[in-house]
């Protein structure tokens, strides 16, 4: 799958980012249809248009509104970091990028390079970004005043870097160098880097790149056009001079394309500066700048007008001092209809740059495997809005609860039951300020629903000498009263456990929903998101000591619980030894369980007996495992015991930093899902999400 998303940022100040986007982005255009530019975050305050989104917007994307083009403020970010809202940040990029890949066929996103900016995260905030946006990671070196080896290095450097962020790395650009250094360069780097098997491109330094357009300094200053004219001013403007001389020795000091900054009363040197362009003897200058206010006389002016043939002539009022500290700051920048300057910035590009290879690799760049918690937490919410379901959450009375409901019906994922007094429902929300107006509130001790799940709950158990009146009293408990709206079809699925045992919650589910034919046994997993992959354990929270035939199906509901979340099924039955290195009868159990197991669902990756280090580890499974399909690539790890699972998914967790979202129950006919009484708000968010996609999954099957 083409991933159809680029991420281009300098890895340093001024390295020149904007030539490269506008190289690649010329390339993308012709070949691959509709493509549009997003900044993920902006240096502006979003009513001055940035700079590089009216560029490349405006000559590739014109189509686009401005508010698409780009995701935040830099100074709305900071104030994320701050209040520790990240996740939020990412998720709306996410969200932002995701809509416009519905319309357009690409989609090249660029970096911020704020130093200021930057310097708020304990990441590269880039790399992060690609990273969770899943675009392949283009990086850009600032070559200038670097020799050719500290420059290998640097490749090296951001080689190193980019892996370690879990991006993929696409290619590395090294602008602004040297040309000697360059042709150095060229003979000691064979493309791709030998280093990384990443492609290199070397761009040279082009003087007139770095320096302003005399638009640039006049829009930087608010500047007069005193002859009206707009020609002549996309000259470029490689140095200015302070006329403070008589005329006959300012003359010595003129140089080709100055900005010649002179008082408006002048008028013997702005003349002058006039008649270098009809002389052959002096060369031409860029413009002139009148300091204080002024404007030259009317005769002077008259002779001024009269030409065909001039140079800009600009008017500031501040002092001559101020005007030049003013025009020294000015930013070299590449501006929409600075045709020359555009010209040249793609002529640099395309004479150093291979375009066919890059067409290429953008066409044949696969989606990255990385999945990073965020992205993965966002599509949960993603496809359980595709097909809307209803849950059902009985603990009403839980704070959490409460607070997770709001969210969820806000963000508009899933309809919502909850189970209790109205009344009661009500007061509570209203005291910690909840709009809950959009939940439905059901109270099992006065609904129409309670005699008929009586009867109901009656016959299914009859078999087990329940009486009316023990069903009767079965459905004053919300999740008894809950899990017979699932079963009813009143609602997809059930939520519970904030303030109920995981008994209490699987109680009933057995008693009233039952398991999918061919699997005996209910069991667990978590999904562990790590910083770039998504894995799924189980048994970890209900089987203590499965035999092999319950743990084979254990390993078959997780393999189809992976699936039905995006995540190919490769399953590791681990244990203590690999393969028919071990003896003993844990292993053997694990042994007899994989055979079972793959024998019932010989499409099944399965590999086992295995240890988790040969399971996940690549270099391992080389070594321990060398022929298996699943060794070293593992997704989906079935531990042999709850102690084993139990003990693992919560190392793993806090040693690594990982989310553990669950447990998801599986084996169910429908779904139910339990909660940990410590739960957090986003654990209870995250498993309503999980369980409107499971019943998404279910109904795909019927």
């Amino acid at each position: 799958m083409q991933s159809n998303t680029l991420y281009i940022a300098s890895l340093e100040p001024e390295a020149g980012k904007l030539v490269v986007t506008m190289g690649i982005m010329e390339i993308l255009t012709r070949s691959r249809g509709k493509v549009a530019f997003f900044r993920p975050v902006i240096d502006t305050d979003g009513i001055t248009p940035d700079p590089d989104i009216a560029l490349i917007c405006g000559r590739y994307c014109p189509s686009m509104s401005y508010e698409e083009s780009y995701g935040f403020q830099a100074e709305e970010v900071i104030t994320f970091v701050a209040e520790d809202r990240i996740k939020f940040f990412l998720e709306e990029l996410i969200r932002q990028l995701n809509s416009l890949k519905k319309k357009y066929d690409f989609v090249l996103c660029q970096g911020l390079n704020s130093t200021a900016f930057l310097s708020a995260f304990d990441v590269d905030i880039n790399m992060e970004i690609a990273k969770n946006l899943g675009c392949p990671f283009i990086g850009v070196i600032n070559g200038m005043n670097q020799t050719a080896r500290d420059i290998a290095k640097e490749i090296k450097i951001t080689a190193d870097a980019i892996e370690e962020a879990g991006c993929a790395h696409f290619a590395t650009f090294v602008n602004r160098m040297a040309e000697d250094t360059l042709g150095v360069l060229e003979v000691e780097i064979d493309e791709p880097d030998e280093t990384s098997g990443v492609p290199v491109f070397l761009l040279p330094e082009n003087k007139e790149l770095d320096k302003p357009s005399l638009a640039d300094i006049s829009g930087a200053l608010n500047c007069t056009n005193v002859l009206g004219r707009s020609d002549g001013m996309d000259r470029i403007v490689k140095q200015f001079k302070i006329a403070a001389m008589t005329m006959e020795h300012f003359l010595d000091h003129v140089e080709d394309c100055d900005l010649i900054i002179v008082p408006g009363d002048r008028d013997d040197i702005i003349l002058a500066s006039l008649c270098t362009l009809f002389s052959a003897n002096y060369p031409n200058p860029s413009g002139i700048l009148l300091s204080g206010g002024f404007i030259p006389g009317p005769n002077t002016m008259r002779l001024l007008v009269g030409r065909d043939h001039s140079i800009p002539l600009l008017s500031v009022g501040s002092d001559t001092y101020t005007t030049a500290r003013n025009v020294a700051a000015v930013p070299a920048l590449i501006n929409p209809g600075d045709e020359r300057k555009i010209a040249l910035a793609l002529g640099l590009f395309e004479e150093h740059v291979n375009g066919e290879q890059i067409q290429k690799m953008a066409a044949l760049t696969a989606s990255p495997d990385t999945v990073t918690p965020v992205m993965f937490e966002y599509g949960l919410f993603e496809r359980a809005r595709s097909v809307k379901k209803h849950i059902v959450l009985p603990e009403s009375s839980d704070e959490r609860i409460l607070r997770a409901t709001e969210i969820l019906l806000r963000r508009n994922a899933v309809d919502i039951t909850l189970l209790g007094n109205p009344d009661e429902i009500t007061s509570h929300a209203a005291a910690l300020g909840l709009d809950l107006g959009k939940a439905t509130v059901v109270d099992p001790s006065n609904s129409e629903l309670t005699e008929n799940f009586i009867q109901t709950f009656h016959e299914l158990r009859k078999h087990k000498k329940m009486t009316l009146d023990g069903a009767r009293d079965a459905m004053t408990n919300p999740s008894y009263f809950g899990t017979m709206m699932v079963h009813q079809d009143i609602a997809d699925g059930m939520v519970s456990g904030a303030i109920h045992t995981t008994a209490d919650t699987i109680r009933p589910a057995l008693q009233i929903i039952k398991t999918i034919p061919g699997i005996s046994v209910v069991s667990s997993v978590f999904l562990m998101c790590l910083d770039t992959r998504v894995l799924v354990y189980g048994d970890c929270a209900v089987n203590p000591d499965p035999n092999a035939a319950q743990l084979a199906e254990i390993a078959i509901s997780s393999a189809d619980t992976a699936a039905t979340f995006g995540i190919d099924p490769r399953v590791a039955m681990l244990s203590y030894s690999t393969g028919a290195s071990g003896k003993g009868v844990d292993v053997e159990k694990v042994r007899e369980a994989t055979a079972i197991a793959r024998k019932k669902r010989p499409d099944l990756l399965i590999e086992g007996p295995i240890q988790y280090d040969a399971a996940i580890e690549p270099t391992v499974a080389r070594t321990k495992m060398p022929d298996s399909q699943v060794a070293g690539r593992a997704t989906v790890f079935i531990f042999p015991d709850l102690n084993t699972g139990n003990n693992t998914y919560k190392a793993v967790q806090r040693s690594s930093g990982a989310i553990a979202i669950g447990p998801v129950l599986q084996g169910l006919k429908k779904p139910i899902n339990d909660l940990s009484r410590g739960c957090l708000i986003p654990d209870i968010i995250n498993t309503v999400a999980i369980t409107a996609i499971q019943a998404q999954s279910i109904q795909g099957k019927s």
